[in-house]
């Protein structure tokens, strides 16, 4: 049985208004939130996985917004990479073949949801809900297929540091949990244009 079970899972459509506007309003602390985390990231990882391996990996991360997003209030770029000095990133790979070394997923904020394009553990789009603990610290719950997701992301030191602690259920079973200790390398990079 899942830890997330007794709730209700939502469609990933947004309902809108007559005009076409969205009919739920972006929470600002939450813009607010998200924008201090514009920039990149060196995220140094550690996983450990439900069969005993505990497996570390170094990673890049950078987060943009778009200038004017085509959809919600507020758009996201989030981008990573690993890095090639990381000695535990070729056996990371080798043993979790399903981890990608890089890539892009786009994200829109609506209200207290994040509509990724993506999921963390599949290519499928997800809907996520969020909930602010205090100014510095957002929780994230994300349902599919079948995995629980739940994200704790803390900004430390006026936001030149992050914490995450991820727990993710696979089938109702904690299947891995990760630690990720990021510092700043950047700040937020000019706004996406679209043409």
């Amino acid at each position: 049985m899942s830890l997330f079970s007794g709730q209700n899972r939502v469609p990933l459509t947004v309902p809108s208004r007559a005009d076409g506007s969205p009919s739920v309003s972006v929470d600002s602390n939450l813009r607010r939130w998200f924008t201090r985390n514009l920039g990149v990231w060196r995220s140094r990882r550690q996983y450990m996985f439900s069969d005993d391996q505990v497996l570390h990996l170094d990673m890049n991360l950078k987060m943009e917004t778009f200038a004017e997003p085509t959809a919600g209030e507020s758009r996201y770029r989030f981008s990573w990479w690993s890095d090639a000095e990381d000695q535990h990133s070729d056996e990371f790979f080798a043993r979790k073949p399903w981890y990608e070394r890089s890539g892009v997923m786009e994200a829109t904020l609506w209200g207290h949801q994040l509509q990724r394009s993506r999921g963390y553990l599949n290519g499928d789009p997800v809907r996520t809900s969020l909930r602010q603990v205090d100014e510095h610290e957002t929780i994230l719950e994300s349902h599919y297929q079948q995995w629980d997701i739940l994200e704790h992301i803390r900004l430390v030191d006026q936001d030149r540091y992050r914490y995450r602690a991820i727990y993710s259920w696979e089938n109702g079973e904690l299947s891995i949990v990760e630690h990720h200790h990021e510092i700043r390398l950047s700040e937020a990079p000019p706004p996406i244009q679209e043409n």
